[in-house]
């Protein structure tokens, strides 16, 4: 244990990252790091608690609690705080294949389920555990290591984001023979695709893309199974499949006005940005532009954040989130909300920091629904109409949306962007193995075992248990990776 009484002795610090006003001038990311000392400090406010609830990694009443790839928490909080920070990467690497990238994106449930955070302010795990990846890469730490050993088995995984990543590099690592397939024309899946570079640089994933390359696994892109060859084939030449697509179906949003110009889905606003930035610096005006135009953003969740933050990067005139729940408290309810639930309390997203600083005012606006989309004569959007909603229990026992008579409100609007989620995977691959799906649509795999209805397929991921965290998808794809071991070699070496 570092020091029984640090987390006494010291604050809570967190580092202070670039200041909003200035960071949305450029796409480049926006964190930064606390000096070495300060890293070391915030280690020693670690307990070593006798049960520690930040790795469990379960979920519970729709949240999940602590990390789910169960890092190694308190161990390389100590390593940190005793300046081993060369065997502080070891640990963690020993449960996570890329903290640079769960560094960087991940909400970190475990810092909900500090046990420090029940007295004052949790640990800062986040902000160690990116310092500690970066660090590594800074010293030459991290280089490729490409397994002894190779066992002649071939196993395809379909779709490089996390989880595919994730079970590429586990089932490299066991020395299998490893191909994966992405459709876009990079690899990363939504860590290229779908995450602005402002919160992770393209650069971080192609530098662990080079890695697994180096180590022998082989990417193939621009190449759709199921379209541009067909699932069957992909089955019969590999002795293994893991199905990691994710849950690219976004979710309809049919009210009256829904086909106005100027109404789009999120995933294709920000991937368009995306790819327009990293091919030409935006030169190539092969987006959606937000420039000079009012824009509504509708849903209230992260990927909303990145529309307002790159809208506002854009240059919009102005930009307002709709989220259909109420404002979060200041503080934890320790009756509807205890620890160690992740705290559901009122804070400002770095996109919502940005806003406040152009325009003076959190951009969200709360418990309100969109009735309508109005156009001009051209058919371009021009306004929504909305009421505000008030959440109930009705004679049935559900929980529903009620519109508060006399709340209706019209905003100006150019652009709409839709972010109220996905609805499971794609399905034209599905069909074509003749896979079994649940009720939402996901492929069916019981959790733990990962296999399908299908001979030697498999799936992980958002594809198997719908929208989720990085963290989860790591966890599922390294998983996924263990049972495809154990089913090509009767027995595994990986955990």
């Amino acid at each position: 244990m570092s020091t029984p009484t640090g987390f006494m002795e010291y604050k809570r610090q967190l580092p202070s990252n670039r200041e909003p006003a200035e960071r949305v001038q450029d796409w480049e990311e926006f964190h930064k790091h606390l000096a070495e000392e300060e890293l070391r400090t915030q280690g020693a406010r670690c307990m070593d608690c006798g049960t520690p609830y930040c790795h469990t990694g379960i979920d519970m009443n729709g949240g999940t609690l602590g990390c789910p790839v169960h890092n190694l928490i308190p161990e390389w909080n100590e390593l940190v705080y005793r300046g081993l920070w060369k065997e502080a990467l070891e640990r963690l690497h020993k449960t996570n294949n890329f903290p640079e990238f769960t560094g960087r994106v991940c909400p970190a449930p475990c810092e909900g389920s500090c046990t420090v955070g029940l007295i004052d302010q949790p640990v800062a795990i986040k902000s160690i555990e990116q310092a500690i990846i970066d660090k590594g890469f800074e010293e030459g730490w991290v280089t490729a290591e490409p397994p002894r050993k190779r066992t002649g088995r071939r196993v395809a995984v379909v779709g490089s984001g996390p989880a595919g990543l994730a079970a590429a590099a586990q089932l490299n690592k066991a020395g299998h023979h490893v191909t994966v397939y992405e459709r876009a024309d990079r690899v990363g899946g939504l860590l290229t695709y779908g995450i602005p570079t402002m919160k992770l640089d393209k650069a971080v994933v192609q530098r662990r893309v080079d890695l697994l390359a180096a180590e022998g696994v082989e990417f193939i892109v621009n190449t759709e199974i199921g379209k541009d060859i067909p699932a069957k084939q992909v089955v019969d030449h590999y002795d293994a499949v893991v199905l990691c697509g994710g849950s690219t179906k976004p979710r309809e949003f049919n009210i009256e006005g829904s086909a106005l110009k100027g109404i789009h889905y999120a995933m294709d606003y920000l991937n368009g940005t995306i790819k327009s930035y990293l091919d030409s610096g935006l030169q190539d005006n092969q987006y959606i532009s937000a420039y000079n135009k009012d824009v509504i953003v509708i849903g209230g969740g992260d990927t909303g954040s990145d529309c307002v933050a790159t809208a506002l990067r854009h240059g919009c005139s102005s930009v307002t989130q709709f989220g259909t729940h109420k404002k979060a408290p200041p503080e934890r309810d320790s009756m509807a909300n205890p620890w160690p639930q992740f705290p559901n309390v009122y804070t400002l997203d770095y996109a919502h920091e940005e806003a406040k600083a152009l325009f003076g005012q959190d951009p969200r606006e709360y418990s309100i629904m969109t009735t309508r989309f109005v156009g001009d004569e051209q058919g371009n959007l021009k306004e929504l109409h909305t009421i505000q909603i008030e959440r109930i229990v009705d004679e049935t026992g559900r929980k529903v949306y009620q519109p508060i008579p006399g709340t209706e409100r019209i905003f100006p609007a150019q652009i709409a962007l839709i972010a109220i989620g996905f609805d499971g995977p794609e399905q034209t691959l599905l069909k074509q193995l003749g896979l079994e799906s649940d009720r939402f649509g996901n492929v069916k795999a019981p959790y733990g075992k990962y296999r399908t209805n299908a001979d030697k397929v498999f799936a992980a991921g958002d594809m198997r248990r719908g929208q989720s965290l990085v963290v989860w998808a790591i966890h599922e794809g390294r998983e996924a990776a263990r049972e495809v071991d154990k089913y090509l070699m009767g027995s595994t070496v990986l955990v």
